[in-house]
């Protein structure tokens, strides 16, 4: 008697929570981000949203800046599920501050990822090269397709805020003395296109990128250590700055990459709000599943349900194991 009262107890906490969650969310609207990354995610948060918690989940088109500040403003959308606070850190803590918005969690796990890179078959043949002392004692290797007395330097293209950074660290570690030329790679597909050009014939190539990013899902590459840590007031006050004098080499800081909601979600949905502060990825899950669309062609839908598919062992870990299964039930008629 006392196991049927446990099971029934049991049962009737899980259909009260249940009851709770879809009571609380009701109507809520996902911002669709205008880049691969965030689109997945709120994609992914829909589909969960929805049939995990009985939301009625509505994308809408996004983008960092008007999304930002009409949350602030106007309350809408709900949900942020990528901002890169560098980018919106005065209107984010304005918006935290006034008790507009909430901070659910971290997107990225290891934040936004900046450096500079050599291919991995190349360290497997010479573990220095994954160190800037490594690149400058065989700077040879590298030969700039255009001048073969010097080396290359793949930068940041030009305009983009990375070829300010780029350009002063390139500076701070002396690499034109050491026979390297800055090479502008002229567009983002120029600065990918040298990747796999270099991968597709196992050859050297030693230069800036980011993650997560469909390139760096595609192509192993090692990130090249240059400074013990990051100085990130040295970064922030000169290295990100046009007009940096005396430039210190530092390692890129991480890039804060978090979910945000207006404060009135995060009151009212409770349960869905809990569920966003678990729901993070790490940067090689994203970049394997950015390389995915890439080579698919897929749009942050098709990609979300490719993702619920083949990987609940990571999305089953966001919610509990009630939730879980009302989701799983929804993937198998995908």
């Amino acid at each position: 008697m006392k196991n049927i009262l446990l099971i029934g107890g049991l049962l009737l906490s899980s259909t009260a929570f249940q009851a709770a969650a879809e009571e609380q969310c009701g109507t809520v609207t996902i911002a669709d981000m205008n880049w691969s990354s965030a689109s997945l995610i709120a994609n992914v948060d829909r589909f969960i949203l929805e049939h995990g918690y009985g939301c009625e989940a509505r994308l809408t088109p996004g983008d960092t800046m008007p999304t930002s500040t009409s949350m602030v403003e106007k309350g809408q959308p709900d949900i942020a599920p990528e901002i890169w606070w560098n980018n919106v850190k005065e209107l984010m803590e304005r918006g935290i501050s006034e008790k507009r918005l909430a901070v659910a969690g971290h997107s990225l796990a290891n934040g936004g990822e900046e450096g500079f890179w050599v291919p991995k078959y190349m360290v497997d043949k010479d573990p220095s090269l994954k160190t800037i002392e490594g690149i400058i004692a065989n700077a040879s290797l590298f030969t700039n397709p255009e001048d073969p007395e010097r080396s290359a330097f793949y930068g940041c293209p030009a305009g983009w805020g990375c070829q300010i950074t780029a350009t002063n660290q390139y500076r701070a570690l002396k690499l034109d003395a050491a026979g390297f030329d800055l090479i502008n790679p002229g567009s983002g597909a120029g600065l990918s296109g040298s990747i796999a050009h270099a991968y597709q014939r196992q050859q050297p190539w030693f230069g800036y990128y980011w993650a997560p990013t469909a390139i760096l899902g595609k192509y192993d590459m090692v990130k090249v250590e240059f400074a013990n840590e990051s100085d990130i007031e040295h970064f922030r006050n000169c290295i990100s700055k046009e007009n940096c004098a005396e430039p210190k080499a530092t390692m890129y800081p991480a890039a804060l990459v978090q979910t945000v909601t207006t404060a009135d979600f995060a009151k009212k949905s409770t349960f869905a709000f809990s569920y966003l502060g678990k729901r993070s990825f790490t940067n090689a899950q994203m970049n394997q599943l950015l390389a995915w669309m890439e080579e698919n062609q897929a749009d942050g839908q098709i990609a979300a349900e490719e993702f619920m598919i083949n990987h609940k062992d990571i999305w089953s870990q966001w919610v509990p194991a009630d939730v879980a299964a009302k989701i799983d039930s929804a993937v198998s008629n995908l």
